[in-house]
């Protein structure tokens, strides 16, 4: 009898895919089908998208007597989520001829209410994204999404609070029926209000006020030193000593010292944390800081579950993972960090499928070196049985220590420089600017051979024979190092990639053999504690 199509997106794992809405009105019993593998949420949209038109004014499928098929294409991708309300109500009106407009090249988003308002849905900033690419010219969305959407350029972002405006504005001559006398009821009238096109939503870097201040943490300048070349070089870094010594303190100050995400950066992330629903406001213009706690569980930490979502790891994506009690963690969850510290992606394989998150963070763990914080520490006496503290120390495998680029021992600090002004203090602007600098150097670096990584941790083998020279009593002094501490081949390399920062953040174009010396003391050595 009548057909419409329409256009509209979902997201599946982080990427977007463009959903085809097509519906067809036919003679027969009243009935509504969806098809196209739909959720339970997209099949109950029958009685959503039935309410709202009828609450916007038009005669609903469910009063019109026909039989209503709704497919969305393609059939063979699971369609999850109400975000196929909006575009499903259009094109009904549309085969019902209802109201006229041109589909081609308009995307719609955006979930019903009964009244016909229009929800914000997840997942908006890579839908919009996707839309751009394929050449779409218009994305009509929910007003509190709207915002999000207008980080993409290229493409024209209309917000909408429900149903009748998206339908005022494609079409004013939009009308209906009422069968008892047949009056006609004009919805739209001419002179009414269309929605007016988004302007591009502009970051705005705002100046960034902390809670902690590295000039608020007293001593620990060995600790700080070393959070300032994780920051400059994008290194994972452990800091181990006894409770109360700062680390804690010291892992919350690390963001004062982060440099400013670059546009494409806002972008990535602010999508991830748009699908997983964990989005505060309408972008993301800061690096993110994931805390999770010691009780996490593996899928909590990598991803997963039923529908395949990103985990800790991918949400702490261009930012920090902290990991506070490192070694409390349970072992099978520290051993899934493997992959990511050395890949920057994590592979989450289930029996639906496979997927592969994003996973390029700075690791920053703290741990105790033993249950009860005090084995090692002068004047203290420890009460772990051998056989706990074998297991502790059992925690933390030697493959994630080899991973974990700086090892950095936090000391407790004498009560003198606890009550007093410590004089060596430097505040967390001055420390930024250094990283900052640090990390311009090596952009420029890169961009000349070519490389799209961004900080010296990115580096492969083959990257550090083209870009980092090292002469011949550097080498040596690095071999004799390696060879005394035994290193492995990973440790050895890690250990050229943090003197190529040590040296760029003192501005140094060759590394020298202080910077190499420098790097080494913060590889784990057998004598470490934890």
């Amino acid at each position: 009898m009548s057909f419409a199509k329409t256009y509209t997106a979902e997201i599946n794992l982080l990427k977007a895919k463009i959903i085809t809405v097509e519906v067809d009105l036919s003679k027969g019993l009243q009935h509504f089908s969806v098809v196209g593998l739909p959720d339970k949420a997209v099949e109950e949209s029958e009685d959503r998208v039935s309410a709202a038109i009828k609450n916007t004014g038009f005669i609903s499928p469910k009063q019109s007597n026909k039989k209503v098929v709704v497919s969305l294409a393609p059939a063979d991708i699971k369609k999850e989520g109400p975000a196929f309300d909006l575009a499903i109500a259009l094109a009904y009106l549309l085969a019902e001829k209802r109201i006229k407009f041109e589909a081609k090249e308009k995307l719609f988003l955006g979930e019903l209410a009964l009244d016909g308002d229009l929800r914000p849905i997840k997942g908006i900033l890579p839908l919009v994204e996707e839309a751009q690419k394929r050449g779409f010219k218009e994305v009509f969305v929910p007003e509190e999404n709207s915002r999000e959407a207008a980080l993409i350029g290229g493409i024209t972002i209309f917000g909408a609070k429900s149903l009748k405006e998206v339908v005022c504005h494609l079409d004013k001559n939009a009308f209906e029926e009422f069968p008892p006398d047949g009056k006609i009821v004009m919805i739209c009238p001419k002179d009414g209000i269309c929605l007016q096109p988004k302007e591009k939503t502009e970051i705005e870097y705002k100046n960034r006020e902390f809670l902690i201040n590295f000039s608020d943490i007293k001593g620990q300048n060995n600790a700080k030193r070393g959070l300032e070349i994780a920051a400059a070089g994008g290194h994972n870094i452990a800091m181990f000593g006894p409770p109360g010594t700062g680390k804690t303190m010291l892992a919350k100050a690390f963001c004062s010292i982060l440099p400013p995400l670059p546009f494409d950066e806002i972008l990535e992330i602010t999508s991830i944390h748009s699908v997983a629903g964990t989005l505060k406001g309408d972008l993301m213009s800061e690096p993110p800081i994931r805390s999770p706690h010691h009780t996490s569980s593996y899928v909590s930490l990598v991803g997963g579950g039923a529908n395949l979502r990103p985990g800790e790891i991918t949400l702490a994506h261009r930012g920090v993972l902290f990991l506070d009690e490192f070694a409390e963690f349970d072992r099978r969850v520290l051993e899934t960090l493997r992959q990511p510290l050395e890949e920057r992606v994590v592979s989450v394989s289930r029996a639906k499928g496979t997927a592969e998150f994003p996973a390029n963070f700075i690791l920053i763990a703290a741990m105790n070196p033993c249950p009860c914080g005090n084995f090692g520490v002068k004047d203290k006496t420890c009460i772990c049985s051998p056989a706990n503290l074998q297991r502790y120390q059992r925690k933390v495998s030697g493959p994630i220590m080899d991973r974990i680029d700086m090892w950095v021992e936090v000391p407790a600090v004498s009560y003198s420089k606890l009550s007093g002004a410590d004089p060596e203090a430097v505040k967390s602007e001055e420390i930024r600017k250094k990283v900052i600098a640090a990390r311009k150097i090596q952009t420029e670096r890169f961009k000349k051979v070519g490389k799209k990584i961004k900080t010296n941790a990115e580096m492969n083998t083959r990257d550090l024979e083209k870009l980092v020279k090292l002469d011949d009593i550097v080498r040596q002094t690095l071999n004799e190092f390696a060879t005394k501490n035994d290193l492995s081949a990973r440790g050895y390399h890690r250990s050229i990639k943090l003197a190529r920062t040590i040296a760029d953040l003192e501005g140094r174009e060759e590394v020298s053999k202080e910077n190499i010396m420098e790097a080494m003391q913060y590889r784990p050595k057998n004598s470490i504690r934890i």
